[in-house]
C-alpha cells in the first residue's frame, strides 16, 4: 500500500459520487451457481484462470485474480478448489492481498442436477490497516468470515436454476469507525448476516464454438447487518438487510476439445440502501481461461 494518509481519502470520499451496485459473498462466482455447461466425464482435472474488473461505491476501482483447479473424483463427486486475489485502488490509495479460498464439493444426482458443500476460507481477519489505522470493508481484501456454502443446481433442457446459501460461522476483526460525513459504513466489531442466492439462465447455442449465456441473479441478504460504536453499544446497520438484482451473461468459446475463454459480464437492476460489506459493485467484468486434461 501506498504511504499516503487515509483520513485525506475518507474526506474526498464525502464529495464523490455514490454509485450503486450488487452486492454479494463470493459465492454467486463458483462454478455448479453459475450456467452450467453439460460437460463430459471423459477428462478427470480442469484448471481455470481469470481476471476481473470492478467499479465499486466511493470511486473505488477493483481487480481480481483467481486460480481454480477441479479435479473429478467418480461419476457422483467432484471437487472445486478456488483462491482468489483482490487489489482496490481510489485516489491514489491502494490495498491488495490474497482474498478467500473457496474449497467445495459437488454431489451428482443424476445427469441434470448436483448438490454443493463446501466453504469459503479467508486468508486475513478483515483488518488490514495503514499505519495504524484500521480500513473500512471497502479496502478489505476479504471480509475475514468463515462462511458455510450449501446449494443444488437443476438443468431443463436448456435452462438451468441454482439456489444457494452462504452463511457465516465466524466473524471478522475489523476496528473502522467512519468519521463524520464520510460515505463509508462503521464496522467496528461487525457482524455479518448470510446470503441467499437465486440463479436462473438460459443457454443460447451460437455454433458448435460459441455459446451465450444470460441469467438473472437476485440475492437476497437475511438479516441487518450490526457493528458496535465507540461507546460499546451494538447497533443495527438501518437497511442493510434485502434484495439485490443482477443481471449477467456469459459469452463462451471453445478453442478446441479440451480449452476455452469465457467472458463474462454483471451489473445491478435493484440494490439494498445500505451495503457496508464494501462488495457493491456498479460493473463487473471477467475474462477466464479453462483447460482440461
Amino acid at each position: 500500500m501506498k504511504k499516503i494518509s487515509f483520513f485525506l481519502l475518507l474526506l474526498f470520499s464525502t464529495f464523490s459520487v455514490y454509485s450503486q451496485g450488487c452486492s454479494d459473498a463470493g459465492f454467486c462466482t463458483i462454478e455448479n451457481f453459475q450456467v452450467q455447461s453439460v460437460d463430459s466425464l471423459n477428462h478427470k482435472n480442469a484448471f481455470k484462470i481469470g481476471a476481473n474488473f470492478g467499479a465499486a461505491d466511493n470511486d473505488i476501482i477493483v481487480f481480481g485474480s483467481y486460480l481454480e483447479y477441479q479435479r473429478t473424483i467418480s461419476k457422483v463427486v467432484d471437487l472445486d478448489l478456488k483462491i482468489n486475489y483482490l487489489s482496490q485502488t481510489a485516489n491514489g490509495f491502494s490495498s491488495s492481498a490474497l482474498s478467500d479460498a473457496f474449497l467445495i464439493s459437488n454431489f451428482r444426482l443424476n445427469k441434470t442436477s448436483k448438490v454443493s458443500l463446501g466453504l469459503k476460507i479467508p486468508f486475513n481477519d478483515g483488518n488490514l490497516k495503514d499505519n495504524g489505522f484500521a480500513l473500512p470493508l471497502d479496502f478489505q481484501p476479504s471480509l475475514g468470515t468463515l462462511d458455510l456454502i450449501i446449494g443444488a443446481s437443476k438443468r431443463f433442457d436448456r435452462w438451468n436454476f441454482a439456489l444457494a446459501l452462504q452463511q457465516p460461522l465466524t466473524q471478522n476483526k475489523n476496528e473502522f469507525i467512519a468519521p463524520a460525513g464520510s460515505d463509508f459504513f462503521s464496522t467496528n466489531k461487525y457482524i455479518r448476516a448470510g446470503d441467499l442466492l437465486l440463479r436462473a439462465s438460459y443457454l443460447f447455442v451460437i455454433n458448435d464454438k460459441l455459446t451465450l449465456s444470460p441469467s438473472i441473479l437476485p440475492i437476497y441478504h437475511l438479516a441487518e447487518d450490526k457493528f458496535t460504536d465507540t461507546d460499546g453499544i451494538e447497533k443495527n446497520i438501518d437497511d442493510s438487510s434485502g434484495l439485490t438484482v443482477n443481471l449477467n451473461a456469459y459469452l463462451n468459446y471453445k478453442l478446441n476439445k479440451v480449452s476455452g475463454l469465457e467472458f463474462s459480464l454483471g451489473f445491478p437492476t435493484i440494490v439494498r440502501k445500505s451495503r457496508p460489506d464494501g462488495l457493491t459493485r456498479g460493473l463487473v467484468a471477467n475474462l477466464e481461461y479453462k483447460i482440461k486434461f
